[in-house]
């Protein structure tokens, strides 16, 4: 259930955010800037690239390493095959050691590495230099290798760049999903994508992105009322309500993607993401099913005081652009009608690639922190 009457009070709202949530995404924009700067103190635009990459892995565990590999494989336009290297062990945040990394550019965003750990030099024949993107901690030993154990090879001729994002913007304590820890990452290599030719991310570009951050945040703050706040209208929209993201394009793909991540690790709301027209078909019989709409409406003999109401389902329909004559918006929402099921768009004004992205992941972001700070159980 959602205390929608908390979302008009700020003072509340501030009470009920012991991790900082809402000033980690007010916060984007500026992380942002801060990626940007210490990418390039780095070296990383300094870098001679030998050509396009022939892949770039992404090592790290929780949610911000998925989403950053799901924005670059979309922000590339999958011109470069883009994998996330999943932890292994026993451990939920494992530290990934040197030489834990293929050959190649492997871009390392671990939030529980000591230290930027560079991959394992590339071969000879290798046509691009190793990255490694790592957060920033307090340093610890070395561990000692084993005895009789292999020591590292040597050292790559091309240049290594390492860099990491600032941890003064990180509340202890917070959830593995909470926001902004994706903008830290994912800079540093959007400023080596497009060193290498692989993605357009100059730095007026990258500027830009910062702006719009800024913008969403001052039109999602909590000082805004709902009927003009598209992060907690959103969250209201998702009151009971069992959401199934639809998206169109392929940044909105990796953006619902994200926010389902978001909503189940912040909010405790599960959600179903999939990409139109494919939607229409796999999400139909929720539609029609005991989670549509329409399902027992009002059961008389359900207790109001002890039993909540049931979840049912409502569609949140990300859109990249504005809808084409191929787009199947028109009949996802025609679909949305004839189940009389509640359809929410989210479309981002007019911009870059970039800026565009950014506007609907911090809407996203927003939302997903106004439903998890008025939940109650």
């Amino acid at each position: 259930m959602l205390d929608e009457s908390l979302l008009d009070a700020p003072e509340a709202l501030a009470g009920a955010d012991r991790f900082g949530l809402l000033r980690g995404v007010a916060e984007s924009g500026a992380r942002v800037r801060t990626a940007a700067r210490s990418a390039a103190e780095s070296g990383i635009p300094e870098l001679t690239p030998d050509g396009r990459p022939r892949a770039i892995l992404v090592a790290g565990p929780g949610p911000a390493a998925a989403g950053v590999a799901d924005l670059l494989r979309a922000l590339s336009g999958g011109s470069c095959p883009v994998s996330l290297i999943q932890p292994t062990g026993v451990a939920p945040c494992p530290a990934p050691s040197a030489g834990s990394c293929p050959a190649g550019p492997a871009p390392s965003t671990s939030s529980s590495s000591p230290a930027p750990t560079p991959p394992t030099p590339a071969s000879p024949n290798s046509s691009s230099s190793p990255t490694a993107a790592a957060a920033r901690s307090s340093p610890s030993p070395r561990r000692r290798p084993a005895r009789g154990s292999r020591r590292p090879g040597p050292r790559p001729r091309r240049p290594l760049a390492t860099t990491a994002y600032d941890a003064e913007f990180d509340v202890e304590g917070a959830p593995p999903a909470a926001p902004g820890t994706l903008w830290s990452v994912l800079i540093p290599l959007l400023v080596l994508a497009d060193r290498i030719g692989l993605i357009s991310a100059p730095a007026d570009a990258v500027s830009k992105l910062a702006d719009r951050l800024d913008q969403v945040a001052e039109r999602c703050g909590p000082a805004i009322p709902t009927y003009t706040n598209p992060g907690k209208t959103l969250a209201a929209d998702l009151a009971d309500a069992l959401p199934l993201i639809w998206t169109e394009g392929l940044v909105a793909g990796a953006v619902g993607r994200h926010f389902a991540t978001e909503l189940a690790g912040l909010a405790g709301r599960p959600a179903l993401a999939a990409d139109l027209p494919e939607a229409l078909t796999t999400h139909r019989a929720l539609l029609a099913g005991a989670l549509a709409a329409g399902a027992d409406p009002d059961d008389f003999f359900r207790d109001r005081v002890d039993q909540p109401a049931a979840l049912h389902a409502r569609i949140v329909l990300f859109r990249e652009a504005e809808a084409g004559p191929l787009s199947a918006t028109r009949a996802a929402q025609q679909l949305a009608d004839e189940r009389d099921t509640p359809l929410s768009e989210l479309e981002p004004t007019a911009g870059s690639e970039l800026e565009r992205a950014a506007e609907l992941l911090a809407i996203a972001d927003f939302g997903a922190v106004y439903l998890a700070l008025a939940g109650t159980e």
